[in-house]
């Protein structure tokens, strides 16, 4: 799996990790292929991780290549001076266009892995802006956090009504099939016998990451596109539903 670098020097890498891969080694399989695991390959240690993106999100992801780097990136993160913002595909447009929800997080008792909203959570706090509402349907939409719970954007998005168009925890689709939307119109490919998904990950993009370079003191700013499966579900849906 090949991953862009996005920014190298002696002290940090920034790259765009791809939908699928591993942050950090697993703690009950550290054999699965993973992003530190990758770099430390190409790079050579030490790879020290400062913020993690979960296995199907797909974006912008920093890492120190010294201790003193990491050190300085993760006070950072820990007093939230680093920016994040997301581009997530939902469920149905949100009534406000702009929005915060501050609503705690913890983790579900009935659902083994899963979060939830709720009185005994760990402060989480989202502000949200949509980019586009594509019919009545879905929309795209921006996200910025200023915290990092466990799922916290598809665990809030999902609490005010717009999951991830895709989310089997939080949502109500495994992957997205495009027959959903053509109906009747929809036919099989001449040598297609079965249906391929449209999408089968959390449609879910870390597209900016800005923070203060931890030797220089410089503001940077990265940025990564985003990627094919999500472009693809998005030209879509602006063609069957916003009448694109």
């Amino acid at each position: 799996m090949k991953v862009p670098i996005i920014f190298e020097d002696e002290h940090l890498l920034v790259v765009n990790k791809p939908a699928g891969l591993l942050t950090v080694p697993d703690r009950y399989d550290p054999g699965i292929g993973n992003l530190v695991h990758y770099l430390g390959t190409r790079y050579g240690d030490p790879i020290l991780p400062v913020h993690r993106l979960d296995r199907p999100t797909s974006g912008v992801v920093v890492v120190a290549r010294t201790p003193a780097a990491h050190k300085e990136l993760n006070r950072q993160f820990r007093e939230r001076e680093v920016d994040k913002i997301y581009h997530a595909l939902v469920e149905g447009v949100p009534a406000a266009e702009e929005a915060e929800i501050d609503e705690p997080i913890g983790p579900n008792p009935g659902k083994s892995g899963q979060m939830m909203v709720t009185a005994r959570g760990k402060y989480a706090l989202t502000l949200y802006k949509v980019m586009e509402p594509i019919g009545d349907q879905f929309s795209l939409v921006g996200v910025q956090i200023f915290t990092g719970r466990t799922h916290q954007i598809r665990v809030h998005l999902a609490y005010i009504g717009h999951p991830l168009v895709v989310d089997p925890f939080y949502g109500k689709r495994t992957e997205f099939m495009l027959s959903e939307i053509k109906g009747r119109k929809y036919r099989l490919g001449k040598h297609t016998h079965e249906e391929r998904p449209l999408l089968n990950r959390v449609p879910l993009h870390a597209h900016r990451l800005a923070f203060t370079h931890p030797a220089t003191g410089e503001r940077m700013s990265f940025e990564a596109e985003r990627p094919k499966d999500m472009r693809a579900v998005l030209n879509q849906l602006r063609k069957l539903v916003g009448g694109g």
